[in-house]
């Protein structure tokens, strides 16, 4: 996803989220299915479904801790040259570099790659996997760990995620 595109689906997700409001906040968000939302870019095209965690837990040490994190979201983003879209994860701060991002869906584990504040899988064939799970499931828990050692778990739903994939593939083909 262009960055721009990214940073403003973070900002737009994120004045939802904060407002508890799913109403109409950006120029380029197309559909509100439950759970997930959906946006367009036009220039460069690409299209996503986006979701905030439902639930979120930060330790250290094994301990509940109280941290400052920034936007956390799951986006699955398509472009008109791919079918099955990109599966990606900011968690708000700063990956530790040295490990992945963990992601459970049911009885399926996966591995994101960090880079900063992002996380991708490793392939096309990765997220075809990733995505294909995410449809058949209720939730998905990314596990991952930040640069200061603070360990995160956050839960997404997975409800209205098949219909907010579908628009954002539709969207893309137009």
């Amino acid at each position: 996803m262009g960055s721009l595109g990214r940073i403003g689906a973070v900002v737009a997700v994120a004045a939802l989220v904060a407002t508890g409001a799913w109403a109409q906040e950006s120029t380029n968000r197309v559909a509100a299915d439950t759970d997930w939302s959906v946006f367009v870019e036009e220039s460069p095209k690409e299209c996503w479904a986006v979701s905030a965690p439902k639930e979120t837990v930060n330790t250290r040490g094994g301990q509940p801790v109280q941290v400052r994190r920034g936007d956390i979201l799951l986006f699955a983003t398509y472009r008109p040259d791919r079918s099955t879209p990109e599966i990606s994860f900011t968690g708000g701060y700063p990956f530790d570099p040295d490990t992945t991002v963990g992601v459970t869906i049911g009885d399926n584990e996966f591995q994101l790659f960090v880079d900063g504040q992002w996380a991708w899988s490793g392939s096309p064939e990765d997220d075809q996997r990733i995505f294909a799970a995410m449809r058949a499931g209720a939730e998905a828990v990314l596990t991952a760990r930040s640069t200061r050692g603070t360990n995160t778990r956050d839960t997404f739903s997975l409800f209205g995620f098949t219909a907010a994939t579908e628009e954002a593939a539709r969207q893309c083909a137009d």
